[in-house]
């Protein structure tokens, strides 16, 4: 009972400071917005109870490569920011490769979401779940293709708002649970499941998870360069705190018996931290995963339409969009999916890494060049050898 009460008056004091006008009408907080959005989503679900079955008590310290490698990838879209110099070819590859990669990425937060939508539910199976995505799929193209996606993006900023007030309450939840366990000496520390190149592999194939700052490149409309990378530092920042505090106090508390890889894992652990997490995780992913595929969709239209210079409409690319994600939806799993996002992310970001060396290149900064070189190495090997994880 004390927990539940801590989690709920955790949840409803951050709720009302991201409502304070102060706050919720800040010009950097609005800018930060949509790449917190798109990092602490479907995946800070998903990362836990994954990284716990496969590293153990390493999972805190691949986290923090994940991070790590994430915002080096972040500052070659920051100095494209700062520093724009045009590479049409190359800019044009980008965009096909990005359209391409926001495909995947909502088949990725679809499938979350219908697992989640039926996990406290009689109706928990995989065929269940199958078609509450595919049902989504029907309903975002319904209103894409007949209305635009201008209302349901509105739920961008209330989404996100809920998400974080539902995290600082699994923090705080957990934090307590920590305190609880270490007091009585009973902290457990994992070995790892996996090791050498087969752990190198699958942490390749979750960088999508962590994806999701380069939001900030396709904000010029609204906020300057200077913002934008404000904002994007500002929301890796945060996005880190939060995945690292999560990941230290979560890792411990459970024995590797506990673990298991599927999609709502964390849900059954969450029961055993405070019966009423469950039920608000299941509220943050369902309100995560559908703005977050709202908004992918409408990029991925709008991409296509600039890549092919106006032949195919956004109305076709939604279209194309959700076949494509029906057809993943009903022969992989969501493993499966994650690791083909991170893959098409990466090779987006080793495009912008290979810019940012030209750039630097050309600025006569030889040292900088060869370090987005190297950047570009690491993520040309993230696409060709990433793997899914072996769900349970």
């Amino acid at each position: 009972m004390v927990l539940n009460i801590a989690v709920i008056a955790a949840v409803v004091a951050v709720a009302l400071l991201l409502l304070w006008p102060r706050v919720s009408a800040a010009p950097l907080w609005r800018a930060t917005t949509t790449p917190l959005a798109s990092i602490i989503g479907s995946g800070f679900l998903v990362l836990g109870p994954l990284l716990g079955a496969s590293y153990g008590i390493w999972a805190i310290a691949v986290m923090a490569l994940l991070n790590a490698v994430a915002w080096c990838f972040g500052a070659a879209i920051r100095q494209s920011i700062a520093d724009p110099r045009p590479s049409p070819q190359l800019d044009q590859v980008a965009s096909v490769v990005l359209a391409f990669a926001y495909v995947i990425s909502v088949a990725y937060y679809l499938n979350l979401f219908g697992a989640f939508g039926v996990s406290l539910t009689p109706f928990d199976t995989t065929l269940a779940a199958r078609g509450v995505t595919t049902a989504v799929y029907l309903l975002i193209l319904t209103v894409g293709w007949t209305k635009g996606f201008s209302a349901l993006e509105r739920m961008e900023q209330v989404s996100v708002g809920v998400k974080l007030a539902i995290i600082a309450g699994l923090l705080v939840g957990l934090a307590l649970a920590f305190a609880s366990t270490a007091g009585t000496g009973a902290l457990i520390v994992n070995p790892p499941t996996l090791t050498a190149w087969p752990a190198i592999t699958l942490a390749f194939g979750l960088i999508v998870t962590v994806q999701g700052f380069e939001t900030s490149r396709f904000l010029g409309d609204s906020y300057s360069p200077a913002m934008r990378i404000r904002s994007m530092k500002l929301a890796q920042l945060t996005a880190t705190a939060i995945y690292m505090v999560y990941i230290v106090l979560l890792v411990p508390l459970f024995p590797a018996s506990d673990y298991t890889i599927s999609e709502t894992a964390i849900i059954d652990l969450m029961v055993e931290v405070a019966p009423v997490l469950p039920l608000l995780l299941v509220a943050a992913a369902l309100a995560a995963q559908f703005s977050a595929a709202v908004a992918d969709t409408s990029g991925s239209g709008g991409l296509l339409k600039e890549v092919s210079r106006g032949r195919i409409a956004p109305r076709m690319g939604y279209a194309l969009l959700v076949t494509a994600g029906i057809v993943m939806t009903w022969t992989m799993d969501v493993f499966q999916i994650i690791a083909y996002a991170s893959r098409a992310f990466a090779l987006y970001y080793t495009i912008q890494a290979v810019v940012a060396a030209q750039t630097s290149w050309g600025r006569g900064r030889r040292r900088r060049a060869a370090g987005w070189a190297a950047l570009a190495v690491l993520g040309a090997l993230i696409v060709l050898l990433g793997r899914a994880a072996e769900g349970g």
